[in-house]
């Protein structure tokens, strides 16, 4: 059986899932109304509904979990409240302890640095706040886990809430080449 891959430029606002039968979710945004995907078409991994980025989609569920897997790194360029210090990048970098669920735990190490300028994405249509709010930084997050919401609680959890998230990177597939809700067919994934 040969399989479909894409890559997809998911939006604010969207599930990353295609149907909901929640009575919560009825009026959400699902995948499936950005593109035509065959049917057994599944997301590897999740963006949360706040969340943008790159999401990878499959029919084949052997690849979706190599991918979901710990040894995929996946990178994130997240806008956060205020300037952040030097001291809690160094944090980031070193793992922090979070917690879901009343269970505790602490992130592995990860790749964290602040980046040089502000990247170049489409502007959002919730709008986050503008510069009267006070200051922002653009951080680059790259982890190779991937537990509830966790960079959001990451930051937080230094002292730097996300105001933004938007996955740029899994494995070597970026998300170069495409537009906000747009989608790209692969080859192969890995």
């Amino acid at each position: 059986m040969e399989h479909s891959h894409f890559k997809l430029f998911k939006p604010y606002g969207y599930l990353s899932q295609f149907q909901s039968n929640a009575r919560h979710e009825r009026n959400k945004k699902f995948l499936g109304e950005l593109y035509d995907f065959p049917e057994g078409t599944m997301a590897i991994g999740r963006l949360d509904k706040d969340s943008e980025g790159l999401l990878l989609l499959t029919t084949d569920g052997k690849v979706s979990y190599k991918i979901t897997g710990s040894t995929t790194d996946k990178e994130y360029y997240v806008q956060v409240d205020g300037e952040i210090t030097e001291e809690a990048v160094k944090q980031l970098q070193q793992g922090v302890i979070l917690s879901h669920n009343t269970e505790s735990y602490t992130t592995k190490p990860c790749e964290a640095f602040v980046l040089d300028k502000v990247p170049n994405f489409p502007k959002r249509i919730k709008k986050i706040r503008d510069e009267r709010h006070g200051k922002t930084t653009w951080v680059s997050i790259t982890i190779n886990e991937g537990k509830f919401r966790q960079v959001r609680k990451m930051t937080a959890q230094v002292g730097f809430p996300t105001l933004r998230l938007v996955r740029v990177r899994i494995g070597a597939i970026t998300l170069n080449g495409l537009d906000m809700g747009s989608v790209k067919e692969l080859r192969e994934l890995y």
